[in-house]
């Protein structure tokens, strides 16, 4: 290393910036490993090239300021640079992942509201069979009146007929469509929910692939937004426009 002279050395160093062989952890390595790597690695014209390279629009106001106070000092203008340029980085993954958290609890947020849906059409369906059931018994109390019977069996059957107010076999059908519509909710709510817990697996997955690689540029997951939010508006057109469901 010693036999080689300067001008060799700089002109390998030149040439090693300028073909982007050599970046600014190259220059910092060589720095240390010799007295003479070290000067030489400091000139002005390498840092001037790695300054114009990594950040192109360096010329402004406030760095033409600076250039006056540090003309001398091109490394210096990098150091500035790129921490400048790094705490943009840092501030950015910082709202990149509250962005990213406030997705994830909006997701949540959307699951327990599926869940609680899905609670409530399920009780839904219960009552419904529940009452399709007391019909059926008032159905069938109805056949049994022109049927001979005991005297004390045939006077409960008609109180319970005559306690029915409303007609028992439009109330009937009505409770038949009322447990087809049910069904129909409930599997939308689950095909629904399947997806959007699916979503929140991958928007999770993304949060902590961003917490883990802090630098790295990460793309949102969006596909699936608009098939989501079509979902829900078909399940909300079928309770405003469903026969014969109780609010």
């Amino acid at each position: 290393m010693s036999a080689l002279p300067e001008e060799l050395w700089r002109r390998i160093l030149e040439i090693g910036v300028q073909r982007r062989g050599f970046s600014y952890k190259d220059l910092c390595c060589l720095s240390i490993s010799s007295r003479r790597l070290h000067r030489l690695s400091d000139e002005d014209f390498l840092w001037s090239h790695l300054l114009s390279s990594d950040f192109p629009p360096f010329f402004s106001p406030s760095s033409s300021s600076i250039t006056s106070a540090h003309s001398s000092s091109c490394k210096y203008l990098y150091e500035l640079r790129y921490e400048r340029d790094r705490d943009k980085k840092i501030a950015a993954h910082r709202r990149a992942v509250l962005r990213k958290e406030s997705q994830v609890l909006e997701r949540s947020m959307r699951l327990r509201d599926m869940e609680t849906r899905l609670v409530e059409e399920t009780n839904k369906m219960r009552a419904t069979l529940a009452e399709l059931s007391n019909l059926s018994n008032v159905r069938q109390a109805s056949v049994a009146l022109n049927v001979w019977q005991p005297e004390i069996i045939r006077g409960r059957q008609k109180q319970i007929v005559e306690q029915c107010v409303v007609p028992v076999e439009s109330r009937f059908h009505v409770l038949q469509m009322e447990l087809k519509l049910c069904k129909q909710q409930i599997l939308g709510l689950e095909k629904a929910h399947i997806d959007e817990k699916r979503r929140l697996a991958l928007v999770e997955e993304e949060l902590q692939s961003m917490r883990y690689h802090p630098l790295r540029d990460q793309k949102p997951i969006n596909g699936g937004e608009v098939e989501f939010n079509v979902k829900r508006k078909k399940l909300k057109k079928c309770e405003v426009h469903c026969p014969g469901r109780e609010p």
